[in-house]
């Protein structure tokens, strides 16, 4: 293996405390920019993971104990620990995902205020006092830690989907065997490094890579582990999903998405085109709440796609450490190929290419952002997950007719509407399918805010209130004097 930047660190396996070798690989991390290898990435055997799964059941027995403020009081200095180091992390989730150092910035500020927000939320985690049916008793409903949890995450985001589902958790009480993404390993790395220097107990975030199916499977089906947390793709949640029903445990699910943007003749046209190009290109469209199917009122749909090719041919494309780019690269070569692919297809069946449409630069996995317009129904694209900077734009004449059309696929994770209207927001609001649902905006997911999907896209939710409680049981104690 030969490093491309001798600034990225050497992978390895977080495991009871300690940094821990692998005799073998599992895969190698390409830098996006370049192609070039940046590491190898070791692989868990299975004694690494029965270390795992033991250091998280005797850390559990220790770390539950701990009070709510204690608990927060090291989320909060892995909180602080983090904003310290954000400038080198951020560099480093650059050169192994491809986004721009900007938005690698960005996601390290939200994960800090992940840490934050759960540090203090776990000092809220309620029971209730029943009013007793005789004197002298007590009835109470006391939420406990779950237990040992297995999560599981991607590379799209890959510090603050860890911190969604590890600082829920260990607000909560529970520990963690984490299991990030093996093309996107340091991102994780410096999560965990931070927690375990704020003085979080050994055993009580575990971080393992290896073959997905085989750590997965290995997790999952130990007696230790009592809940099961993911973020990733529709086939992969079911398989998981299975998995954990062969011993009835409780999972959260953030899967695939699909996402339509209803575009009236009555939105603001500059800020919707502004909040388009935004949304379609943050992360190089490797986003599952990306916005993808713009179904645009005939008033204005030319108007709209004449305004949104101009702007994607204006957006600079380059590496994400060149400070002038706006869109970095795509995160592997597979995704660029399914670009290729997808826009090709809808082409091919009518689709007329407004922008983009090409792969840029001589090396490294860049993609033009893509606009094309007239696309039919039966394209690719229209059914299939794009996960990249393609944009399909259809007309549509009514507001039943788009509600048809949005809520045609069986996805349901966020769509979009854009209108100036408070009659048309509030019929967008109560009808589309989605389990978040931006007005005149494309944020839908916020620490603050629960955030899952319906249908096809998952159950349960991360972040808000929500995200605490998913780690938690309800005990019920009637206690009578």
């Amino acid at each position: 293996m030969s490093k491309a930047d001798a600034q990225y660190p050497e992978p390895r396996q977080f495991i009871a405390g300690q940094w821990r070798k692998a005799e073998g690989s599992c895969a190698v991390v390409h830098n996006p920019a370049t192609g070039d290898i940046l590491a190898d990435v070791p692989r868990a055997s299975q004694r690494d993971l029965d270390d795992a799964l033991a250091s998280s059941s005797a850390a559990f027995n220790v770390w539950r104990r701990r009070s709510a403020i204690e608990r927060g009081a090291i989320l909060s200095r892995a909180a602080e620990l983090i904003r310290e180091r954000a400038g080198e992390l951020a560099r480093r989730m650059t050169l192994e995902q491809g986004k721009t150092l900007a938005e690698s910035s960005l996601e390290f500020s939200i994960t800090a205020e992940t840490l934050d927000w759960y540090a203090a939320e776990g000092r809220r985690a309620y029971g209730r006092v029943i009013p007793a049916r005789q004197p002298g008793a007590r009835q109470l409903v006391l939420p406990e830690p779950i237990g040992p949890v297995a999560a599981f995450t991607p590379w799209n985001f890959p510090a603050v989907l860890p911190a969604r589902k590890v600082a829920a958790a260990l607000a909560a009480g529970c520990t963690v065997v984490l299991k990030p993404s093996e093309e996107t390993p340091a991102s994780s790395i410096g999560l965990a490094q931070a927690l375990a220097d704020a003085g979080l107990p050994d055993g009580a975030l575990n971080v393992v890579f290896g073959v997905p199916s085989e750590v997965s499977t290995h997790l999952i089906r130990s007696p230790i582990i009592r809940k099961v947390h993911f973020t990733g793709s529709t086939s992969v949640g079911r398989q998981l999903a299975l998995l954990a029903a062969e011993g009835l445990k409780p999972c959260t699910l953030e899967l695939g998405g699909h996402a339509p943007v209803l575009v009236f003749d009555d939105a603001d046209l500059d800020m919707t085109v502004a909040a388009c190009i935004q949304g379609k290109t943050r992360n190089a469209g490797q986003v599952c709440t990306s916005p993808t199917r713009f179904l645009v009122q005939r008033g204005i749909y030319d108007d709209f796609v004449r305004r949104f090719g101009k702007a994607m041919d204006g957006l600079v494309v380059g590496p994400g450490l060149d400070p002038s780019s706006q869109m970095g690269a795509l995160a592997n070569r597979r995704r660029l190929d399914a670009m290729e692919e997808l826009t090709a297809d809808a082409i091919g069946g009518g689709g007329r290419l407004v922008a983009g449409g090409h792969r840029a630069h001589g090396t490294g996995f860049f993609w033009r952002p893509s606009l094309v317009a007239d696309v039919p129904a039966s394209a690719k694209a229209m059914e299939i997950e794009p996960f990249g900077p393609l944009a399909f734009v259809r007309p549509f004449s009514t507001l039943e007719e788009a509600l048809v059309e949005a809520n045609r696929l069986p996805y349901g994770l966020a769509a979009y509407a854009f209108t100036s209207s408070a009659a048309t927001a509030v019929a967008v609001s109560d009808e589309l399918q989605a389990g978040g649902v931006g007005i005149n905006s494309f944020s839908v997911s916020n620490t603050e805010a629960p955030f899952g999907g319906v249908k096809d896209s998952g159950y349960g939710a991360e972040g808000g209130p929500e995200g605490l409680q998913a780690f938690m049981h309800l005990k019920y104690v009637n206690h009578v004097t």
